[in-house]
């Protein structure tokens, strides 16, 4: 039983649906044998716009044209110079002239006379800070400034040039100091004491 065709689908006859599948599958096996391989080793096909450049062609033609032309022209100025005199008009005396230049010297003025104005204003104008009211402040201050300090103004420039060579001078020269001291605290308006020493 095991030895016994085993179709896939059911069927009426096992014989006969043999028969029918041992003939397909001769058939497909002799397909198979003469099959031809499906690979394509033919080169790409070629296409005329793109081996032979219409624009580029055109364009050339176009250039060759103009250059054809221009050498005509060319021919015939010189065949004119070559059956009359050959004198050449290279007299020219057109000046170039600006379309705006008219426009451009008024915004000139306009600039310059408003320069003008503003400078004027400026000569015009009060200075905000008063040059005197800060000399007076600052003589102000240095009045202050010799009420509180502890020695004079420039007492060591008197000392030093007072210098002691011995200790009688010394003294001489202390004594001299207060004396100077004393005369000066009466310009500031109170006694001044300076103790000095040895």
């Amino acid at each position: 039983m095991h030895r016994a065709h085993q179709p896939i689908l059911p069927c009426g006859s096992k014989y006969l649906q043999q028969k029918w599948d041992l003939a397909r599958y001769r058939e497909h096996r002799r397909k198979v044998q003469a099959a031809k391989s499906s690979v394509d080793n033919n080169p790409p096909e070629t296409f005329s716009h793109i081996q032979l450049k219409f624009k580029k062609l055109k364009v050339e033609e176009e250039r060759l044209s103009t250059i054809e032309r221009n050498n005509k022209k060319l021919l015939g100025k010189i065949s004119t110079i070559m059956r009359t005199t050959g004198r050449v008009d290279n007299i020219n005396e057109y000046k170039s002239k600006s379309l705006n230049r008219d426009k451009r010297q008024r915004e000139l003025q306009r600039v310059k006379h408003e320069n003008w104005a503003m400078q004027e204003r400026l000569k015009q104008v009060e200075p905000q800070y008063n040059h005197l009211k800060w000399l007076e402040d600052w003589h102000e201050s240095e009045k202050h400034v010799d009420n509180i300090a502890r020695y004079p103004r420039g007492w060591y420039i008197a000392q030093r040039s007072k210098a002691p060579r011995s200790h009688s001078v010394q003294g001489q020269a202390k004594g001299n100091l207060l004396e100077e001291l004393s005369g000066s605290s009466g310009n500031s308006g109170r006694k001044r004491t300076v103790s000095l020493s040895a």
